[in-house]
């Protein structure tokens, strides 16, 4: 039996989140986009409403959340501003590599800390010349008695100046391994913030590591486990990054079709050109369709099935309607939609980063021809 309605505890969520965003993120997008000022009030207030964290396991004071509530939170988010939303929701990018691969000692450190106040995280693994290729990572990593030295830099970090520690990956010899660095540890040197076209909300610096000093038992794993746990996060986190594109097109497709309606153009309203309705239509199925492909990947992760290609699905597919939807919402309004009066210009500039993050397109079609080359047929 296929069932695609949501629980009550579903809905109610879903209708706290859209609350919290109508009420504290949306009216709040622009100020941020153009001062770049990093949200901490309204990060603040997240928490206190139990929007941060939803990752963290009961045992460690988290909550019972899965992950395709969090799709459906984040969707309502981003509806408002992806780049405050991402503020919110960046911390399971880092917090995941410890939930799936740290010890119970790990998790208490690093994981309970942040379910009793306003903490944040970052993961450091993209540098200069390893992005979507993540095994290309230079950041090294020596062995000195019983700890570890850490040398290299990491680039476009997501809350990278405002975090108390980092998932880092760096080598071990040759062997990708992972590594859990507070903040504050000596030789953490933390740039100023990136100037990106978009999410300007967001907090994103160089983290440089300067012969940084790694206790032993903050290592996640075992040496070379950390290429594998890095790709087994991009499963959890995917379908969450989905879901804030979803949102983009949602906010999209919503001021296409209020300006539609009321805008009056050759004696008739700008909905009953055909050229324009069509335009509104196409992007309503894209939207619908991107959705069922994030839920399904959520859905997959939730109950402990293999979820690699649909989330890798979702993340490209919601990503190119999110920009497509936007840059259509920008031709329906015409020359408005041209100025930074709409907030058209914002939806355009806010998309296009999840066509690259977290794997750029391309990297997610590549996951998913690696997947049917080991098909037999396609049921």
């Amino acid at each position: 039996m296929m069932d695609f309605s949501l629980s009550p505890e579903q809905r109610q969520l879903v209708e706290k989140a859209r609350a919290f965003t109508r009420e504290r993120i949306a009216p709040n997008a622009v100020k941020y986009d153009r001062s770049g000022e990093f949200p901490l009030d309204i990060c603040r207030e997240a928490f206190k409403q139990g929007f941060m964290n939803p990752h963290i396991p009961e045992e460690f004071g988290g909550s019972p959340h899965r992950v395709l509530d969090h799709c459906l939170v984040l969707e309502e988010m981003c509806t408002g501003c992806s780049g405050i939303a991402t503020a919110i929701d960046a911390n399971g990018l880092s917090q995941y590599p410890v939930i799936l691969a740290g010890n119970d000692d790990q998790k208490r450190r690093f994981l309970a800390p942040m379910t009793e106040e306003l903490m944040f995280s970052a993961y450091a693994v993209t540098e200069p010349e390893a992005g979507s290729d993540v095994s290309r990572v230079k950041t090294t990593a020596e062995k000195v008695g019983d700890d570890y030295v850490l040398n290299g830099v990491k680039w476009w970090i997501t809350n990278g100046s405002v975090a108390s520690w980092y998932f880092v990956l760096a080598r071990v010899d040759d062997r990708p391994t992972g590594f859990i660095v507070p903040a504050d540890s000596p030789g953490v040197i933390r740039g100023p913030k990136e100037i990106n076209i978009g999410q300007h909300a967001s907090n994103t610096v160089r983290v440089t590591l300067e012969d940084v000093k790694v206790e032993a038992r903050n290592r996640l794993g075992e040496e070379g486990d950390g290429f594998q746990i890095a790709m087994k996060t991009f499963d959890h986190t995917r379908p969450g990054v989905a879901s804030g594109a979803n949102g983009i097109a949602k906010a999209a497709l919503n001021i296409a079709l209020s300006y539609a309606k009321r805008r009056r153009t050759f004696d008739k309203k700008l909905i009953s050109n055909q050229g324009i309705s069509f335009k509104l239509a196409e992007i309503m199925t894209r939207l619908d369709a991107a959705r069922c492909i994030t839920y399904k990947a959520a859905w997959l992760f939730d109950q402990g099935l293999d979820n690699a290609r649909e989330a890798a699905e979702a993340k490209w597919f919601a990503a190119d309607v999110a920009m497509q939807a936007a840059i259509e919402c920008a031709q329906v309004l015409g020359g408005y939609g041209y100025t930074s009066e709409m907030p058209a210009e914002k939806l355009i500039r806010d998309a296009k980063i999840y066509q690259i993050y977290e794997g750029a397109t391309e990297i997610q079609k590549m996951i998913i021809v690696g997947k049917l080359m080991r098909m037999k047929e396609v049921h």
